[in-house]
């Protein structure tokens, strides 16, 4: 699997022979790869008015391109906050709250999300084929698609510590601008040009995966809510600056305390552990049907309905694990 920015042809249809060699080499004499583009095929187009645009078919004969649009902007963070302000009204109705739940378009972000990732997934495991992914600036839906294909793969990434690598390696060194996409929260008046929830978006996708493959992960739903607060309001340096470059500029590393190394300790770590895992080598093939597909109701109402029985629950199976 690769990633990439798109390719910059321009209006001219300009040609890059490094580019061409650099894919040309992920694939043998008869294999053939698969170009997933997470912009619709109109903006890949528009987007070669300045200087953008998408791998030319005779330039790259062994590559085939599919478009799987993905939000990424002020549509993506709108429907955040619509979501945000639906969950925190206790005077709607039942009838009133589905349809701004509907009208949000959360669940949709989400449903494509993971349908796009497992069609990554799919050209790699059933076609035996390379895959490269990318968007625009390739650090947004271009992360989020081969971060969840991973997880869907890959066995060792669905651990504490390969989940740990996988952010490490496909969010923060591959330069996902976090201080830009989480510079506020949905509660914000305030909408920067900028902000956009995608690493809340991933962090929803692997709930599901959990939810649905309730055994294959080891870590639980409250790894998951700490990696979502301390990506917006943090007193560690992991997901501090958008890029490797701003990171070193501003000493992140020396001056400051990874949250990896606090989440690490062996009594913190155990509160991460899922009690029902059990190690799956397979794939595992998330259902995108909509009654398979939730909200994530630990995150979005979790400041307005009590988690104590479901805490409780938790902590009495991992009592009879621990005794077992």
């Amino acid at each position: 699997m690769l990633r990439s920015s798109q390719p910059l042809t321009g209006p001219n249809r300009k040609r890059c022979r490094e580019d061409e060699q650099l894919l040309g080499t992920a694939l043998g004499e008869e294999q053939r790869g698969f170009v997933i583009d997470t912009r619709s095929a109109q903006a890949a187009k528009q987007a070669r008015m300045t200087g953008g645009g998408t791998e030319p078919k005779s330039s790259y004969p062994q590559w085939r391109r599919l478009h799987r649009p993905l939000e990424r902007g002020r549509p993506l963070q709108e429907s955040f906050a619509k979501l945000v302000e639906a969950c925190n009204d206790p005077s709607a109705s039942m009838d009133r709250w589905l349809g701004r739940l509907e009208s949000c378009r959360w669940l949709s972000h989400v449903k494509a999300a993971l349908s796009t990732a497992c069609l990554a997934a799919q050209c790699m495991d059933r076609e035996e084929a390379s895959v490269l992914v990318h968007g625009a600036e390739g650090t947004d839906t271009t992360l989020l698609v081969t971060a969840l294909a991973q997880v869907i793969l890959d066995p060792s990434c669905r651990t504490l510590l390969g989940f740990q690598g996988l952010l490490e390696r496909e969010w923060i060194e591959a330069g996902h601008p976090f201080h830009l996409r989480c510079a506020r929260s949905a509660y914000s008046h305030a909408r920067l040009k900028q902000e956009a929830p995608l690493f809340l978006l991933f962090l929803d996708c692997v709930w599901q995966l959990g939810r649905q493959f309730p055994f294959s992960l080891e870590f639980n739903e409250r790894l998951l809510l700490t990696l979502f607060d301390n990506a917006y309001a943090s007193a560690y340096g992991t997901f501090l600056c958008n890029n490797e470059k701003e990171r070193c500029l501003c000493k992140v590393k020396e001056s400051t305390l990874s949250l990896w190394g606090w989440l690490n300790q062996p009594a913190e770590r155990k509160k991460y552990l899922n009690p029902l895992y059990s190690p799956n080598a397979l794939v595992i093939w998330p259902s995108v049907e909509p009654q398979s597909i939730q909200l994530w109701q630990g995150l979005f109402f979790r400041w307005i309905r009590s988690s104590q029985y479901l805490d409780e629950a938790w902590a009495e199976i991992q009592r009879l694990v621990d005794s077992s």
